[in-house]
């Protein structure tokens, strides 16, 4: 049998017009978890924020788009910077986690799949691409790159397009001061099969669930405002755990990942790691090069683009790697015979990585 590979045959993204800056929020009225108003100022509250999360804007889609749209149009992107025939698809897969919110309400729309819908709004005909979609948290787009990764080394797939999509905007709570965090945004990858003796492109991956205690470090819950309790449910987090936990597995499961590739540190060119909170990423790189006994990170291995376009969940680590592929983030390159490693953290708890080679 054939030794399929999965590469990177395109990428795409979208990036939503409206700029949020950290500015918009000082005449928000932020309430802790009791219902009481915050005493310390909105500006002392966003000089911390951004000390913490390197957050200064974020990006946040205009009032006639829902999720399923901007999946649409990085997947679009994808096919277009490919010159792809949407007809030859095998599979769509869309990591998403709220489905399609409105602006004027916090109802989440999942029937049909957003998949389905991205599928119809590309006009495919052929009934054997088939569209479905993952929620797995800010790791989904990533678990749908390793889903589609056993499609292809099976034989069974040719072309899949795995997209990550969320609108983060529409269920944040505006009187809860993690609602800085988050901003709306889309990626997209395709993946080929291609065959190979040598190792290309995904050449390992791993994947962790801890949920016995951390299952609702991330959850759904009313207001901080008691004047709008049940009102609409918001996405909460309690970010201390959030933090530890981050800290202290996702090193562990990049370096198996890396390990299980026959990889050491020094043979990976980028890490590109899901963007929640600038200094969190920065403290479980060290983590990670500590693990392999090395001190000194080299400058570049670690692109950030978290300090303009915030938190997009699912969207952060596919538009990463298309601003990278597309010369939108200098002086970031990828190259071939570069090892990358992806990784992401999120609400489950779900940890995953992927190392990629590129040919």
């Amino acid at each position: 049998m054939p030794n399929y590979y999965s590469v990177i045959k395109a990428t795409g993204c979208y990036i939503p017009t409206k700029i949020v800056k950290n500015s918009d929020f000082l005449n928000n009225v932020f309430y802790d978890a009791n219902g009481n108003v915050i005493e310390v100022t909105n500006e002392e509250l966003i000089d911390k924020f951004i000390k913490i999360t390197s957050i200064s804007e974020r990006r946040y889609i205009t009032n006639e788009l829902v999720t399923s749209d901007i999946a649409y149009i990085s997947a679009k992107d994808a096919i277009e910077s490919g010159k792809i025939d949407p007809e030859q698809l095998d599979y769509i897969i869309v990591a998403h986690n709220f489905g399609d919110v409105k602006s004027n309400n916090t109802y989440s729309d999942i029937v049909p799949s957003l998949a389905a819908r991205v599928k119809y709004k590309l006009g495919i005909k052929n009934p054997y691409t088939v569209a479905y979609d993952i929620i797995f948290g800010c790791p989904g787009w990533l678990q749908g790159v390793i889903q589609a990764n056993y499609f292809i080394k099976s034989g069974e797939a040719k072309l899949i397009l795995v997209v990550g999509a969320e609108t983060l905007s529409r269920v944040s709570d505006p009187h809860d001061r993690d609602s800085m965090i988050y901003s709306d945004g889309a990626g997209a990858v395709i993946l080929e099969a291609k065959e190979s003796e040598e190792p290309i492109g995904i050449i390992s991956h791993a994947t962790r669930s801890d949920t016995l205690k951390e299952a609702k470090y991330l959850w759904m819950d009313n207001s901080y405002n008691p004047e709008k309790k049940n009102l609409g449910l918001y996405l909460k987090m309690n970010g201390r755990k959030l933090y530890e936990y981050a800290l202290n597995n996702v090193p562990l499961l990049v370096k198996q990942c890396i390990e299980k590739a026959k990889l050491t540190i020094d043979k990976v060119s980028k890490v590109l790691l899901h963007q929640a909170n600038g200094k969190m990423d920065e403290a479980i790189l060290q983590r990670l090069f500590n693990l392999f006994g090395v001190e000194k990170i080299p400058e570049d291995i670690m692109p950030m683009i978290i300090e303009k376009l915030g938190n997009s969940s699912v969207a952060t680590i596919p538009i990463l790697l298309d601003m990278i592929l597309k010369n939108k983030l200098p002086p970031h390159k990828i190259s071939y015979g570069d090892n990358i490693v992806f990784a992401s953290v999120g609400a489950g708890m779900n940890i995953n990585a992927v190392t990629y080679r590129v040919s």
